[in-house]
């Protein structure tokens, strides 16, 4: 139970800075607040501080130290990952692979080199909302340059092939004689499945501080050395010229103690999630009729569950348990209050009318059994009550 009173499930959204994390930051907000890049004392105690994060964050990811690059978040990982690498091998090709169902801090960085001139694949999914290899290595042609696929959907929770799509791009590459990028969004994966990059076979992966019990505004990218990159900010060249800007030592210092701690909990948090979720499953499922779960049944996330629930709005449903305690989500955070339908649905085959009526619910390591009981035995009486409510038809649907 949050500090509102609320029952949080919603840590697809956000997370709550652990406070391990917090302990940790507090120092480099008033006492050691040196620019690691001054060459005095105060400074260099900043610096010691950014090396120390890079190395420990490097050690979960199971990369080099000047392989990491610290970022304000999931976006801007996202847009440097694919621009950066695209405009890099602009010459040699202008491809774009993504599929339909990526957040849309891919999407709509795609959508932007689209109107640069590149070309674009959004390639379908099947029916969980997956990409498979041999669609990956299909698609892939002489003037391709980045694939960027995602490790773990954030709305159905659907979880892709990341190591055989890898090797599927670098064997065409290989094939082809040319140089393309792999990268992955791996911002929902980060505490629950492994991010040791040379596993993945990824030349680059973005992750977001905020999802796994960091600070807000924190975000790495891995970029592979030898990985063709044109970094999207200038100026005074911090991060080896990848990311210019003062570094945000305080959000970093966080951000590597959160991804410490994740990966070190992450077997306990996955199998904890796991067992509530598929409580959630089991019981909505058998006694909310005309319900549909989204996703692969098996190869999601463990702390992610999304229904749609025929004849009624997920809004509706949003706002009926937010007024029962539940803090809850209809599909990305980013996207909340439109009346649009889910792009992730969408691209399963849902009818727009179904795509709206969707709930993704999205565990943390601090529920608890007492938290599903109440939600078990909230929501289907008020998925039947709104159910007898008289449908008004919406404007311009």
């Amino acid at each position: 139970m949050s500090s509102q009173g609320l029952i949080y499930l919603d840590h697809a959204g956000t997370t709550p800075t652990d406070p391990r994390v917090l302990e940790a930051m507090l120092p480099y907000f008033s006492q050691l607040y040196g620019n690691p890049s001054s060459m005095h004392t105060v400074g260099q105690e900043a610096r010691y501080a950014l090396d120390n994060a890079r190395e420990r964050t490097a050690r979960v990811l199971g990369c080099r130290t000047s392989e990491v690059v610290f970022t304000s978040g999931g976006t801007e990982s996202d847009n440097a990952a694919i621009i950066g690498a695209a405009t890099a091998l602009h010459e040699t090709g202008n491809h774009v692979i993504t599929s339909s169902v990526e957040h849309h801090a891919v999407l709509h960085t795609c959508q932007y080199l689209e109107n640069l001139g590149y070309e674009v694949t959004f390639l379908p999914v099947d029916e969980y909302g997956a990409v498979s290899p041999e669609q990956v290595y299909n698609a892939t042609g002489p003037d391709t340059t980045v694939v960027s696929i995602m490790y773990a959907n954030n709305e159905i929770g659907t979880v892709n092939a990341i190591p055989e799509i890898s090797q599927a791009v670098h064997q065409r590459a290989q094939e082809l004689d040319r140089t393309i990028v792999m990268h992955t969004d791996a911002v929902q994966a980060a505490g629950y499945l492994d991010l040791n990059v040379r596993q993945l076979g990824v030349d680059m992966m973005s992750l977001s501080g905020h999802k796994f019990y960091g600070p807000k505004g924190t975000g790495v990218l891995f970029v592979r050395r030898g990985t063709p990159y044109l970094p999207l900010l200038l100026g005074g060249g911090q991060e080896r010229e990848r990311r210019s800007g003062t570094e945000n030592i305080a959000g970093i210092v966080g951000l590597a103690t959160a991804l410490e701690l994740a990966d070190a909990e992450r077997e306990a948090a996955a199998e904890t999630c796991k067992h509530l979720r598929d409580r959630i499953a089991d019981e909505i499922m058998a006694t909310v009729p005309n319900t549909s779960l989204n996703g692969h049944p098996t190869q999601r996330l463990p702390n992610n569950v999304n229904f749609s629930f025929e004849g009624v709005e997920g809004e509706s449903i949003l706002l009926g348990l937010d007024m029962a305690g539940v803090a809850a989500s209809s599909g990305s955070a980013c996207s909340s209050g439109s009346l649009e339908p889910s792009h992730v649905l969408l691209a399963l085959g849902q009818t727009a009318e179904l795509a709206r009526s969707s709930l993704r619910l999205t565990l943390g390591k601090e529920n608890t059994e007492e938290e599903i009981d109440y939600l078990i035995n909230t929501l289907p009486d008020l998925v039947a009550q709104l159910r007898q409510l008289p449908t008004l038809s919406a404007t311009g649907s």
